[in-house]
């Protein structure tokens, strides 16, 4: 391969790392929408084994007390972050085995 060759190769990765992010967005979007869909039932179905109940605590519901309200939010947040995670990177992986570059820009954090 030319000096040549190269040059124009390593132009156009430097290109697709810059548009990529963008191009990215949308399909976060739906896996960040389809990921807390899905925190959310595990979030249900949690609080269903730990309490025997249908329903988790709401913070202004006045019948609960803070301790159980504060534990529910902790395991929800958990459960949360755990799935975001998990979602975000099954995702970057994807892009990146289909097209060769990480989705993300060279800080690889979320904004």
């Amino acid at each position: 391969m030319s000096l040549t060759e190269r040059k124009e190769m390593h132009v156009g990765r430097k290109t697709k790392k810059k548009t990529m992010p963008l191009a990215y967005k949308p399909v976060g979007f739906v896996l960040g929408w389809a990921g807390g869909a899905l925190a959310g039932m595990a979030f249900q179905k949690t609080w269903k084994v730990l309490r025997h109940e249908d329903d988790a605590p709401d913070a202004l519901d006045p019948d609960r007390g803070w301790g159980e309200i504060l534990l529910a939010a902790a395991i929800q947040g958990a459960i949360f972050a755990a799935v975001r995670s998990a979602v975000d990177r099954t995702g970057a992986k994807a892009i990146e085995r289909s097209t060769g570059v990480w989705p993300v820009g060279d800080k690889g954090g979320r904004d």
